[in-house]
């Protein structure tokens, strides 16, 4: 089998499954040890290097970091990744601010337009001002932030941390047109820009077609505008009976936020099974622990009404049915239809994108479904000038998606506007750094202990239902931040191996509590991985294959169990072991060279 090149920063990268799974490639154990130090300031500002919006991730991220987390390999919980996130954005001292980069005095002569102003249109903004371009951003809205200020409701994301992180933006010394409304894409080519951003979201929610639907129009909204309504103040309370349709994370704000505005008997009704739902787990348990029951396998079939208001929903009974292929399709049970009273409806079964304000003569193809023909690593659409990036590119995802390609957008805007390929992509930056101190001591806590997910602390009940604008998480404390985040396992600092030190004595074998390591005959990779100390469970995960020893065997490390504790390069007598700290730092606009200004 051919030796593993270490040396590719995507072999180690795969390893650290946290920072492998977030798309913006957030270095997710470094600060965590740096929350555990107490040294916020420095865990800020990796995370908003990264991910711009710490203290906003912190509260609504869809995490698909923990689900990855290797802690969730030795017991029941991964880390809570994403709420010590808000611990460096709650715990971060008054002048972190002054270590943000700010707009050069010297411009570099380009102008780019950022049609809206949600994550994705940030970050672009945050990458390409300090590289000297004059960055205008456009927005109907009186303030920034896009889906982030008008969809997540205050109980979860409260306006003063919306606004500090958006601000810091803005103040980097970005140009704003707030309150403006784009209705044409060739009137903003004609301004004259250099590049153009298109970072719009998608802002039109799906629609039920049953019976009933224009009758009781008056009392069925659709969930994405609903929550709009109240984020701006135009909505202040709903009817005592609601039902809201679909089963994603807006339908759980869609409820959660009706409980708080005179609803009294909320209920969630989904046509897919429970586990099914696309909504977040922990948004689900919140919802349930707000007393809001979520009904599933029913679809619906017609509103009912009397006089011209809504008297409530007929559902149908439906089972899921797998095909031999594993496709799934409802198939009705042929039970009777189930009726269920309510006052109002809210409808949060999707989202789709929406362009009316682009021209088709704007020089930008679009499929069948109306989405912009964007490529999916440059971002640029088929008129060169013009990019896109978040949900306007290929449709809802969420928050860390749309960060993650505003870092590639701007990293493409800044090529296309230096004349450079946009396919030349800057690589990440990549350290390897032993973690040697002594003979047995390391830099970092190698002390791997069963130690069960500590709780976020939430506001009674009783109270957070009172107002929608007051939060529900109160966060970790210092203390509390301190014991979660010593249940991370370091995957960053990765066992190296010297294969001319080995003396093939068996030491670290015998040591492994997980028996990860094998010294074995080499052999195809298939026939290979049969014959390790443990058997292969996650075919994904990487396989560490070293060169040929002195007796022409082969060290073998299975990556997927491995627990990073090091005690195979504690017992190596002759060092052949060395643990050393990986860290990778993606490279944003302005990376792949240094330019006079």
């Amino acid at each position: 089998m051919r030796p593993t090149d270490t040396g590719s920063p995507d072999y180690f990268h795969r390893v650290v499954d946290c920072q492998w799974a977030c798309p913006a490639h957030t270095p997710v154990p470094e600060y965590i040890r740096l929350i555990a130090a107490g040294r916020y300031d420095d865990a800020y500002l990796i995370n908003w290097k990264s991910n711009v919006f710490p203290g906003i991730l912190g509260r609504t991220c869809d995490r698909p970091c923990e689900p990855a987390c290797r802690r969730g390999r030795v017991e029941a919980e991964p880390v809570a990744i994403c709420r010590l996130k808000r611990v460096a954005a709650d715990h971060k001292g008054p002048h972190v601010r002054a270590r943000f980069p700010r707009a050069p005095e010297r411009k570099n002569g380009k102008r780019v337009a950022l049609i809206g102003a949600g994550p994705a249109s940030l970050t672009v903004a945050r990458d390409l001002v300090p590289l000297g371009y004059h960055v205008v951003v456009y927005d109907g809205e009186a303030k920034g932030g896009g889906m982030m200020r008008s969809q997540i409701p205050r109980f979860r994301l409260p306006d003063s941390v919306l606004d500090e992180e958006v601000g810091q933006i803005l103040d980097m010394g970005v140009e704003t047109r707030f309150g403006t409304w784009v209705s044409s894409l060739k009137a903003v080519l004609d301004e004259g820009y250099d590049a153009i951003f298109v970072g719009t979201g998608a802002p039109r929610g799906r629609d039920v077609d049953v019976p009933g639907r224009a009758e009781a129009a008056a009392n069925i909204h659709i969930g994405i505008d609903w929550l709009s309504s109240v984020s701006f103040g135009h909505t202040g309370r709903i009817g005592k009976r609601v039902i809201v349709l679909g089963g994603g994370n807006t339908a759980m704000d869609c409820c959660r936020t009706a409980r708080r505005l005179g609803g009294e008997d909320v209920r969630v009704v989904v046509r897919s099974g429970f586990e099914e739902m696309k909504a977040s787990p922990w948004e689900k348990e919140d919802a349930l622990h707000e007393g809001i029951p979520i009904h599933n396998f029913l679809v619906p079939k017609a509103f009912t009404h009397a006089g011209g208001r809504l008297t409530g929903v007929v559902f149908e009974k439906v089972a899921a049915h797998y095909d031999e292929k594993g496709r799934r399709s409802l198939i009705p049970t042929g039970e009777p239809n189930v009726h269920m009273a309510c006052d109002d409806v809210l409808v949060a079964i999707g989202q789709d994108n929406a362009f009316p304000w682009i021209e088709r003569d704007a020089g930008i193809d679009f499929d069948r479904w109306g989405l912009p023909k964007v490529d999916p690593v440059t971002f640029q659409s088929t008129n060169a000038k013009v990019f896109f990036g978040g949900d306007a590119a290929f449709g809802p995802k969420n928050i860390i998606t749309a960060v993650a390609q505003g870092h590639e957008a701007a990293i493409s805007i800044d090529a296309f506007c230096q004349g450079s390929s946009l396919n030349d992509r800057p690589p990440p930056h990549v350290t390897l750094i032993s973690q040697k101190m002594g003979l047995h001591e390391w830099s970092y806590d190698n002390d791997v202990s069963a130690d069960a997910r500590h709780k976020v602390p939430l506001r009674e009940t009783a109270v957070a239902l009172k107002d929608v604008r007051v939060e529900v998480e109160l966060g970790f404390d210092a203390g509390q931040a301190w014991q979660e985040a010593q249940r991370c396992l370091n995957c960053d600092v990765q066992t190296a191996f010297a294969t001319n030190l080995c003396i093939e004595c068996d030491a670290c074998l015998d040591i492994c509590p997980v028996d990860c390591l094998t010294i074995a005959e080499d052999g195809e990779e298939g026939e290979l991985l049969t014959r390790l100390k443990a058997p292969k469970l996650h075919a994904d995960q990487p396989t560490y294959v070293s060169g040929a020893l002195k007796t022409g065997r082969v060290m073998v490390k299975d990556e997927d169990v491995c627990l990073h504790c090091g005690l195979c390069a504690e017992r190596c007598p002759t060092g052949a072991w060395d643990m050393q700290k990986f860290f990778l730092e993606m490279s944003h606009a302005g990376g792949a060279a240094c330019r006079s200004r």
